[in-house]
């Protein structure tokens, strides 16, 4: 969600932290702003939309100083404007905030009682108010910070800067993530490695509860105790943080094309030269497991929801699949023998880490399959199982997604052979498909045409419904989820066989039907299915293989063929025409397909 960048430079700190937030567009952002200190006068700019409108005004009203801290804001108390926008201002401080202080209101009524005054609708100026309360009190700077922080109950990531101090930035995280980057007589702030990584490749993760006291020489970290707690500094990899479009319209679309690449890197991970499989230390043996408990949120619960078929049929391992947003709040019960597995493409999601922490303590082993191996999730998992992708950038998953598959049904089958449920030439037909998959992806890649045509009737429809069987059951939920997301075109998937159940009421002439059908054991029933929605009109579009196309393709108002794969890879296959149907609908459309309107990269708050 927001974005949060600080900069302790020797350098005019305003463009530097224009570039670190523009780092961080990918998270999702209607607002922006930038405070400094410059010969200890604290002054700031903010402007309402794109980051362009920022670097405009700071054209207009230039920002000196050396010392600042700028953000991104994704609203949620108070509408998008300029009042609203960070960083937030109260006489010699200046706050930027990612996150929900849930007891704004009291605090808010508390300083109200003392006659302080507000001016906007957030709950985070109640932080800065709170703050310059304890400075006009007599409190340091830095003991002011402390005092605010420890009346605030929520999820945050803070950076606070102050008038007349030129070499301070105080920064705190709680249930936000929030790192701390070291230069030569430099220091950064920044929500993540990404925004800092032309600054510095030497960064320091704070973890929960951590509050820190950054001078250009100095970190000082202290923990939820108040005890000193230095952080350990890596090294990140440079290249792993780069960001462009390598010549594509969009990131969404670099993303797509780059799938065949990332999943050859994850699967490089992961398989030996021999095809044996080789998860990372401390493993997992699969013969002490009872029960598999699978908690995500958004395309990485349809990654979830697809890795149970996979588990109970080829495995047999019984698996349970949860919304984190709705498993956190029921609290069921954990059995013994279950280990608890997490997806995340940020490892910061904050419904599923707070699952996660629930899990912690009942289930046997905490397991994450994550892209950021040094995010919160992954640093409180017994077992991180990285998925390789690379950064992404469009809000849209679509490399992470079948990254996560592929490294789920690399793990379903370490299940199934540690359970005997699979023999050794079964396990290297399945490495066979699974190896293919580069050079399949990239063949059905070369269909864009045919999916861009397709797209086009897309555009003209208010409402879709995606169908498919088994294994692509969970595939038809992906394709709609992804056409909501950027094109805003309602749409619904629903399993084939369901289609009687009510959801054939809503088929007509003006409603496109997107069926997944790959020509498997399932695919007679589907084409059933398929066959009662032309028959009242609907348009089908039928994607499948050759073979499919052939039995079932006559009457489809159009078609798309994919390359012919075993049974089990077929959803990591068919996840391409659930994102380029989406991509040129929304290009179509001519919606912000990177950065879709109300929609955030990383939901880091509830």
């Amino acid at each position: 969600m927001c974005g949060i960048v600080g900069v302790l430079g020797s350098h005019e700190a305003a463009p530097i932290l224009v570039e670190a937030l523009k780092r961080l567009e990918y998270r999702g952002y209607d607002s922006a702003g930038i405070a400094t200190v410059n010969a200890g006068v604290l002054d700031r700019r903010r402007a309402v939309g794109k980051l362009v409108n920022l670097s405009d005004l700071l054209v207009h009203e230039p920002l000196a100083g050396k010392s600042g801290i700028g953000h991104t804001r994704w609203a949620t108390h108070g509408a998008p404007t300029v009042t609203n926008a960070h960083p937030h201002q109260a006489g010699r401080v200046a706050v930027v905030h990612n996150g929900i202080i849930e007891n704004f209101r009291e605090l808010r009524a508390e300083l109200a009682d003392k006659g302080i005054e507000f001016v906007t609708q957030t709950d985070t100026e109640t932080v800065a108010l709170l703050t310059e309360y304890y400075i006009a009190q007599g409190a340091t700077p830095v003991e002011a910070a402390n005092k605010a922080l420890d009346r605030l109950q929520g999820a945050f990531a803070l950076a606070f800067l102050f008038s007349g101090e030129d070499d301070l930035i105080v920064a705190a995280r709680k249930g936000s993530p929030l790192a701390i980057g070291h230069g030569e007589g430099e220091m950064f702030v920044g929500s993540d490695a990404i925004a800092l990584a032309p600054l510095t490749d030497r960064i320091s993760y704070l973890e929960e509860g951590d509050r820190a006291v950054v001078t250009r020489t100095s970190l000082e970290v202290r923990d939820t105790h108040g005890a000193l707690a230095n952080r350990a500094i890596k090294t990140v990899q440079v290249g792993a943080t780069r960001i462009d479009k390598a010549g594509h319209k969009h990131f969404m679309a670099k993303e797509i094309a780059e799938q065949p690449t990332v999943i050859a890197e994850a699967l490089g991970h992961y398989l030996s030269a021999e095809g044996e499989i080789s998860l990372p230390e401390p493993g997992l043996d699969f013969t002490s497991v009872d029960r598999l408990t699978m908690v995500a949120c958004g395309t990485a619960y349809y990654a979830c929801l697809t890795a149970k078929y996979w588990f109970e049929q080829i495995a047999r391992l019984p698996v349970d699949v949860d919304v984190a947003s709705e498993f956190r709040y029921r609290e069921p019960p954990v059995p013994a023998r279950t280990t608890a597995l997490f997806v995340s493409q940020s490892g910061e999601t904050a419904d599923t880490l707070a699952a996660l922490r629930y899990c912690n303590g009942r289930a046997d082993r905490i397991v994450s399959v994550v892209n950021v191996p040094e995010s919160s999730i992954a640093r409180e998992s017994d077992l991180v199982l990285p998925i390789h992708a690379g950064v992404e950038v469009g809000v849209a998953s679509t490399k992470a997604f079948t990254c996560q598959l592929s490294v789920l049904f690399i793990l379903a089958l370490k299940a199934a052979c540690d359970r005997g449920e699979m023999d050794a030439a079964t396990l290297a037909d399945h490495v066979s498909a699974l190896r293919s998959l580069p050079s399949v992806l990239s063949t059905a890649l070369e269909a864009n045409q045919e999916m861009q045509k397709a797209a086009l009737k897309l555009a003209e429809a208010r409402d879709v419904l995606f169908l498919g069987r088994g294994l692509m059951y969970p595939l038809a939920h992906e394709g709609a989820l992804k056409l909501k997301e950027i094109s805003y075109i309602h749409a619904e998937a629903y399993a084939s066989g369901e289609l009687k159940h009510g959801p054939i009421a809503l088929v007509d002439k003006t409603v496109p039907v997107v069926v997944m059908a790959p020509r498997d054991a399932l695919f007679d029933k589907t084409v059933s299915n398929m066959q009662e929605v032309m028959a009242r009109k609907g348009r089908v579009i039928l994607v499948s293989d050759k073979q499919g196309l052939a039995e079932a393709g006559d009457g489809a108002f159009a078609t798309i063929e994919l390359p012919t794969v075993p049974d089990a890879v077929t959803p990591i296959l068919y996840a391409i025409p659930a994102q380029l149907l989406a991509y040129h609908t929304a290009v179509a459309k001519g919606t912000d397909v990177d950065q879709p309107r109300n929609l955030a990269k990383s939901v880091t708050v509830e």
